[in-house]
């Protein structure tokens, strides 16, 4: 008689239990999500999926694995608190890929992201030649080190002294790995004809008035009051190059250093997007960086040049396209390094499955897209051996052609396999459709949102009557007639990156669509020939750079309108309305949190108790207009605000037209005081969207402005573009979306393929002819997205 074994308690944790969740404008929401399954999070933007899945799931799951650390570690990491649930179960340790840009460090590539270079590196070690040394020595990260002193080495009675330590990097000395030069154009530093103590110096910041002025007045190298034109070799030598030398100010020891290396320490050796606005300028007008003429741009010695394996050095292969570097390691047969060769094939085969095979290894990262750089981040985990681990992902398909997201969904699918949870965000219905789960936000974006619309599979999506499922099976039919062009923007020779000597004419007047593969040259055409400027508004994917401090309000300059209509009714100063001004909390300094450092211990944020997180004194808030404080017009999202400056004692026309431009572009739910750095992507390109309505461009560039875009904010995106064109503006968007397609009266499609298989014009003509000619991969998938009948 055949018994049953009874289940194992360990078997029925399968669940994540979320209960009562209230991060950001989520309403006590509770769901429950299988494990080892492939959950998908939709709602339109602003509807609380990244606050559900991020901000309480993979936030909870990271502050816990943090919490097993020693108190010395987590003093190094990251403080986070404790998000705003009741109940959370079952929670696995999660990985999150999201689409945070790779740091724009000069020095990181697509290779040193991903193991790839590590790898080739020892390849080279072993089976270059002539042989030169370990892997660090084809390096460009590691500087070759040669030092001599006295080792003594005690063996029983045997004393041995080694006297030189040697350490051979593959480094270019000359541009230490960078790959380009910075030369200082010196009449951006100083006026020759002014002594110093008459405002010579233009460097931002470097004024006589401060401790600079008693530095160089104290230093006696040169003198203060004689023309820097008039300064001997020697004086100038010192004003500019002299190495850091200790000298008294004043009773006080400093340290005096040079103009051009105290610029180099503290503005070329920051990310230079990273800067204040005003010091960036400088930099930008001060330096040009050209090409390393020692390694040409390789950023590699001569040694690591020199040594070869099959006459390719590893700076000729990293700068190889990876698919034709995949089939070159094919080539290679080492018994000695086969695991090694095997180990490099797989890593290069990933890159090509997830649609990469474009790239080249020595790409630097900070020019890598969003989408690009979160497939990026995937191929480091799609090697590992990790199982029962939760995967997190922020709209994978973001940038990805409809024939690119088979592939992506193919990778979501293999990570569910090896016994992983896969949770992603997305709107695309493609990967909609693969979810064995499917968790639906809403019903609105913001306050209106924050609940759990349905959840269950795809099938019972696309019978419920919420926003998502109403729109899942939306088509957009091809325009019957489409617009006559006014004029024509012609680009010749356009070769940047992979274009092939591109001759096409942009048709003006008209909204155009560019799109082709991932990588098939559509922001290269561009972005590359089109540069922003006299006429020309781009709008592309670049983050924001915003602090804490920065929100909506103030990023689009509404603050400004806001705080002299503030000023005006009760008499005062319209800097008291500013929380980075006068009118800031003493005790938070109008951050609305007050930060403690606990040495050892990780620290903590609290809410400042005394202005209770709204980051004003108390006597601001006396200050009312149309019955509001400053704090409470902040806590209005655009819509509510839009009503309340449109009419009666608060009416604020200037701060109406921004509002009603945020509105044009789906922002309506934003809150104006909400931080710009809890913003998702396609929020902040948007929010750049409003800004740049009001210039006087009359080319607009978008890149991508649907990503991160419900089905349902399609349309209204749709609506918009529509409205610049007809107000007599040209629109061209770099989109795959199959919607915007075809709503184009003009499609410019590039390929075939990606990298050197793409770079050329493969079809310029209507979207009706386009789908009737089903001639190239975005034809087909236009055709079958609008329902065109097969043809015979």
């Amino acid at each position: 008689m055949a018994h049953t074994v009874a289940p194992h308690l360990a078997d029925s944790h399968d669940l994540i239990r979320v209960h009562g969740a209230r991060v950001n404008n989520l309403k006590d929401v509770s769901v429950e999500i299988p494990k080892r399954r492939l959950t998908v999070f939709t709602g339109i933007s602003g509807s609380g999926k990244s606050s559900l899945v991020f901000g309480t799931i993979a936030a909870e799951s990271q502050r816990l694995i943090n919490e097993t650390y020693s108190a010395f570690v987590q003093g190094f990491m990251p403080t986070l608190a404790r998000p705003e649930v009741d109940v959370l179960d079952g929670l696995t340790t999660a990985i999150i890929v999201d689409q945070q840009r790779m740091g724009a460090d000069p020095r990181s590539t697509v290779g040193t992201a991903t193991d790839a270079h590590a790898m080739l590196r020892i390849l080279f070690s072993r089976l270059g030649t002539p042989h030169i040394g370990p892997p660090s020595a084809y390096s460009f990260n590691t500087a070759s080190v040669r030092a001599s002193g006295a080792i003594t080495v005690e063996r029983g009675t045997q004393r041995a002294v080694k006297a030189t330590y040697t350490r051979t990097g593959g480094m270019c000395p000359r541009c230490e790995g960078r790959g380009s030069v910075t030369e200082m154009d010196l009449t951006q530093l100083y006026d020759a004809t002014k002594s110093l103590n008459e405002g010579a110096l233009t460097i931002p910041g470097y004024s006589m008035d401060g401790w600079y002025g008693r530095i160089f007045r104290g230093c006696g190298f040169f003198d203060p009051d004689k023309p820097i034109r008039r300064y001997t070799k020697r004086e100038l030598h010192d004003l500019l190059h002299k190495e850091p030398t200790k000298i008294k100010v004043e009773g006080v020891n400093l340290t005096y250093e040079g103009l051009i290396p105290k610029i180099q320490k503290s503005m070329l050796a920051k990310d230079v997007d990273a800067l204040q606005p005003h010091v960036r300028a400088f930099v930008e007008r001060a330096m040009t960086f050209t090409v390393c003429p020692e390694c040409d741009g390789t950023r590699l010695s001569e040694g690591a040049r020199s040594s070869k394996i099959e006459g390719l050095s590893i700076a000729d292969v990293c700068a190889m396209q990876i698919s034709d570097l995949a089939d070159w390691v094919r080539g290679l047969s080492e018994p000695t390094v086969a695991p090694l060769l095997e180990a490099l094939r797989q890593s290069l085969d990933s890159f090509t499955e997830i649609g990469l095979g474009y790239l080249a290894l020595d790409r630097p990262a900070g020019t890598l897209s969003g989408g690009e750089a979160q497939r990026v981040k995937m191929i480091r985990h799609l090697g590992s051996s990790l199982t029962d681990v939760t995967y997190v992902f922020d709209e994978p398909t973001t940038g990805l052609h409809p024939h690119d997201i088979q592939r992506m969904n193919d990778l979501l699918l293999r990570l569910r396999d090896k016994g992983n949870t896969v949770l992603v965000v997305e709107h695309k219905p493609q990967v909609i459709a693969i979810a064995d789960h499917v968790v639906d936000l809403g019903p609105g974006a913001g306050t209106a949102g924050g609940t759990v619309c349905f959840q269950g599979g795809v099938a019972g999506l696309r019978g419920s009557d919420t926003v998502t499922g109403r729109h899942l099976d939306d088509r957009a039919a091809v325009k019957d007639t489409v617009r006559t062009p006014t004029g024509k923007l012609e680009i010749r020779g356009a070769t940047t990156h992979n274009l092939r000597d591109v001759d096409v004419d942009v048709p003006l007047g008209v909204l155009t669509v560019v799109t082709g593969v991932a990588g098939s040259g559509k922001s290269s055409l561009i972005h590359g020939s089109i540069p922003a400027g006299e006429g020309v508004v781009s709008v592309d994917q670049a983050p924001i750079r915003g602090s804490r401090r920065s929100n909506p309000a103030t990023y689009t300059g509404l603050l400004d309108p806001i705080r002299k209509a503030f000023a005006k009714a009760n008499g005062v100063k319209p800097a008291l309305f500013s929380a980075n001004s006068e009118g800031a909390c003493p005790t938070c300094n109008g951050a609305g949190v007050v930060y403690t450092d606990l040495a050892m211990m990780a620290g903590v944020a609290t809410t400042c108790e005394e202005c209770e997180g709204r980051r004003f004194q108390a006597a601001v808030l006396d200050h009312h207009l149309g019955g509001r404080d400053i704090t409470e017009v902040l806590a209005m999202s655009v819509a509510e605000a839009e009503e309340f400056f449109g009419g009666g004692e608060a009416h604020t026309p200037a701060a109406q037209r921004v509002l009603g431009r945020l509105a044009d572009v789906g922002l309506g739910y934003l809150t104006l005081g909400q931080p710009l750095t809890t913003l998702s992507g396609g929020e902040r390109q948007r929010l750049k969207l409003a800004t740049h309505m009001a210039d006087k461009g009359g080319v607009y560039v978008l890149d991508e402005p649907t990503a991160g875009l419900h089905l349902a904010d399609v349309e209204q995106l749709l609506g918009l573009l529509d409205r610049l064109v007809d107000a007599g503006k040209s629109v061209i968007v770099v989109e795959h979306h199959p919607a915007v397609m075809a709503h184009a009266d003009w499609i410019i499609d590039l390929g075939p393929g990606a990298g050197h298989d793409g770079g050329r014009v493969v079809y310029e003509g209507t979207p009706a002819d386009l789908v009737a000619a089903r001639s190239t991969l975005t034809g087909e998938h236009l055709a079958a997205y609008v329902g065109a009948p097969q043809r015979g």
